[in-house]
């Protein structure tokens, strides 16, 4: 099975080895089918602390590392 790949920003990096990604999908509303904005945000592992808050990111779906997080940062752009 093919490991997802997502894009998104960081939005936190308080945690040690770890940053908050926020990812945001774009769909058509089921209803009304007006373009709407989602997003979510995700635990992804960030073994050497390089990314910080405003960086924009992939993440690649992993094993479990803890309760949360099943995500690492594979590259970014670091500002």
């Amino acid at each position: 099975m093919p490991k997802r790949i997502l894009q998104g920003v960081v939005v936190s990096d308080k945690c040690d080895k770890t940053v908050t990604v926020k990812v945001e999908r774009r769909l058509a509303h089921p209803l009304y089918g007006k373009i709407v904005r989602t997003s979510k945000k995700y635990a992804a592992h960030d073994e050497k602390n390089q990314f910080k808050a405003g960086d924009e990111v992939k993440i690649i779906e992993t094993r479990p590392l803890s309760k949360t997080k099943k995500w690492e940062v594979i590259y970014g752009e670091t500002r």
